[in-house]
């Protein structure tokens, strides 16, 4: 199980350094830029994991691949872009957030909710949807804030929400279906819910001004 968990790991933090460097280039930013946003996003929910299970330092300052990995990503993907956004350009990065995020998003809500089940609070099932949610989101959270845009979980489509209900299935299905199960029917759940949201452009209500 650790080793399928390290897998994804590792896929979702691609998928997010994807998102994160997308936004960066999106921004204009120096290769510096789309580096640090890289980075926070495939990392950043990992670190608010961390703390909040009390495992510090956090995994990705004992295990640099996690770092080194969402670097290597960034910087591809700063020197394949052409760093011009034009209407064209503008609908294939909108392709890459909503495949990248979908992706990272079902990954990483599915990790953290196993580890919560996997630790001493597997009891508190509350917390483990609350860890899977924290986990999935917060990268993007922080990529979001450091790159001065309203945060994307707050506007566009049904993202959180995907989060969240693919955590409570996985926390109901964890203790009948073993450990690796509910992993991939989380992750895929998130993924699925956030491509119908993105293509049928599904929102939660706002008010409009």
């Amino acid at each position: 199980m650790d080793n399928v968990i390290y897998v994804l790991e590792i896929v979702g933090v691609i998928a997010f350094a994807v998102s994160g460097a997308a936004v960066g280039l999106k921004k204009e930013m120096d290769i510096f830029g789309v580096c640090i946003l890289g980075v926070t996003t495939a990392c950043g929910g990992g670190v608010l994991r961390d703390i909040f299970l009390g495992s510090l330092p956090p995994v990705m300052f004992c295990h640099p691949s996690y770092a080194t990995i969402a670097l290597v990503v960034s910087i591809i993907t700063f020197l394949a872009s052409t760093r011009q956004f034009t209407a064209k350009s503008e609908k294939i990065y909108e392709k890459i957030m909503q495949l990248a995020d979908a992706a990272g998003l079902g990954i990483f809500t599915a990790v953290g909710t196993a580890a919560a089940m996997r630790s001493v609070y597997s009891g508190n099932l509350f917390f483990a949807v609350f860890l899977g949610t924290i986990t999935g989101v917060g990268g993007g959270l922080m990529r979001d804030v450091l790159a001065s845009e309203p945060p994307y979980i707050f506007v566009k489509h049904i993202y959180a929400l995907a989060s969240i209900a693919g955590a409570c299935v996985c926390v109901c299905i964890w203790n009948v279906a073993g450990s690796s199960v509910p992993v991939f029917v989380c992750c895929a759940l998130v993924i699925v819910i956030r491509l119908i949201a993105v293509r049928l452009n599904l929102s939660l209500p706002k008010i409009r001004g």
